[in-house]
């Protein structure tokens, strides 16, 4: 059944962009997934390798800072974040991965929570010393991917650092087929928005993106 999601996948976006609710087929996606249907999407327990690659680079130590990881899934990157000492959240727009999130990661010490990317909480402005995002807004047509990246880019607390993951766009795809959706390097670019500047933009096999933003 490996990736056997995929297909479903294709079916639950294409019908809810086709409704006018582009999120909502995330949590139905993993909601197929907890009734045994298809495979469990994003599936893994290990944190997404260029998260790690980098932390390791950098030498990443939570202690004392705040960190947030945009559409967490089944919570792996925010579990990892929680053991480098970052005092994590991880929110999604699906109830039922977070549900899972919560179930799989019960002693990691981040808190998994529901929240739409596009209606955040107040508080969460500018509260985070690390936002990580891996293969959210790609997910999304524009409409509303633009809003999401804005969205994202307030959540960084003064002086915090972003961390962006994404399938880049080589041309070997129309850049309208998705999701996902490839991005160009205009679009990274333009997740800075007017808060934040852009620190590195690494291309990387896959083709992938790996983006790192600091506010000042």
């Amino acid at each position: 059944m490996a990736r056997d999601w995929d297909l479903r996948a294709d079916e639950l976006s294409a019908e809810a962009i086709g409704q006018g609710e582009p999120t909502a087929w995330f949590d139905r996606l993993y909601a197929a997934g907890v009734a045994g249907e298809v495979s469990m999407p994003w599936d893994r327990d290990t944190p997404q390798p260029l998260l790690e690659e980098w932390a390791r680079a950098t030498g990443l130590d939570g202690t004392g800072r705040r960190a947030v990881v945009v559409g967490c899934g089944l919570g792996a990157d925010a579990a990892y974040l929680a053991r480098l000492g970052f005092a994590t959240t991880g929110f999604d727009i699906s109830s039922t991965a977070v549900d899972q999130a919560g179930a799989r990661h019960a002693g990691s010490g981040a808190d998994f929570v529901v929240a739409d990317l596009l209606a955040l909480p107040e508080e969460w402005r500018g509260h985070f010393d690390l936002v990580v995002e891996v293969f959210t807004v790609q997910a999304l047509p524009d409409p509303p991917r633009t809003e999401a990246m804005a969205a994202i880019s307030t959540l960084v607390a003064p002086g915090g650092t972003m961390l962006a993951i994404a399938f880049r766009d080589d041309g070997s795809e129309p850049p309208a087929v998705g999701p996902p959706f490839p991005l160009d390097r205009g679009t990274l670019e333009a997740m800075a928005g007017d808060r934040l500047e852009v620190v590195a933009l690494e291309e990387l096999a896959g083709p992938l993106w790996r983006a790192e933003y600091r506010r000042a």
